[in-house]
């Protein structure tokens, strides 16, 4: 992916508002193959950030399933995640407990 492509989806995977931040996330699964081995870390790195202050639930999802895909690339590890451990898993509906627990599991 070239860097002005790359530094755009960094954009909007932090933007303020939540939609645009759950259609970004979106978009990163939709491109897992664009990505080298280091903009596919620095994405689950800021995705995993986001994540750890989402107040939306969706975005959250959306959040978390890109990370997911992200680790299936093989260029993501734990410690590009780790601040999902900020997220408080018993304030989260079920389903989206189980996909932190997963992730952070891997």
């Amino acid at each position: 992916m070239e860097s002005r492509e790359f530094i755009d989806m960094a954009r909007k995977v932090l933007d303020a508002a939540s939609g645009v931040r759950e259609r970004a996330a979106d978009e990163v699964t939709d491109r897992l193959s664009a990505y080298s081995p280091a903009q596919a870390s620095a994405l689950a790195t800021l995705l995993s950030a986001a994540a750890a202050s989402e107040k939306e639930n969706s975005a959250l999802e959306a959040e978390l399933h890109a990370i997911l895909e992200l680790m299936s690339t093989g260029h993501v590890g734990l410690d590009h995640v780790s601040q999902l451990r900020e997220i408080r898993v018993g304030e989260l509906p079920p389903e989206l407990r189980e996909y932190v627990t997963d992730l952070l599991e891997s």
